[in-house]
């Protein structure tokens, strides 16, 4: 005999307390100046054009290029304080006319931003909140790839501090030119 009467199953909910967590969060803007609010995959694309016969040719590693770009802007409408960071990664594998593979991702975070000075905010925004995405980020490209058939992509560390300067310097007109 079966019992057409379907029990609801509870699970445990954790309640959280908006007022708490904000005053925790205004704390630790006290003593320092960056608090991660949250961490979330933008976007996400594997293509893998050629295939089946680009994992049946793969006698080697492929050539793989990396293109980063960073992006940050203010969350107005949620705080003064408030900034999102987008840390876009395009990978291509294989050559321009063939590749074995084309992976895109853009892995964003929120951050709270606590007293510093309009010096340090950029270099804070474009550094340091890159540099706390990328290890996700690394992992979901790692993923994927290995999910596509291939082996899974291992970027190495990015110098953040490097790429940002790089830019700069790029963005500044020669001297003696303005």
């Amino acid at each position: 005999m079966t019992n057409d009467k379907s029990e609801d199953q509870k699970f445990p909910t954790a309640k959280l307390d908006s007022g708490a967590a904000s005053e925790a969060s205004s704390q630790e803007l006290k003593t320092m100046p960056l608090a991660v609010q949250a961490q979330y995959l933008k976007d996400l694309s594997f293509e893998s054009p050629h295939a089946p016969s680009s994992l049946m040719d793969l006698k080697q590693a492929p050539q793989v290029s990396v293109e980063i770009n960073i992006n940050a802007h203010p969350m107005k409408d949620i705080g003064g304080n408030i900034f999102e960071v987008e840390l876009a990664l395009e990978v291509r594998a294989g050559d321009q006319e063939k590749p074995a593979f084309i992976a895109e991702l853009v892995y964003a975070g929120m951050f709270a931003v606590g007293k510093i000075s309009k010096e340090a905010l950029q270099p804070l925004l474009l550094i340091e909140c890159p540099r706390l995405l990328f290890p996700f980020a690394r992992s979901i490209l790692g993923a994927i790839t290995r999910d596509g058939g291939f082996p899974p992509l291992m970027i190495n560390p990015i110098d953040f501090a490097a790429l940002y300067n790089e830019k700069r310097g790029a963005a500044k007109p020669p001297a003696g030119q303005a």
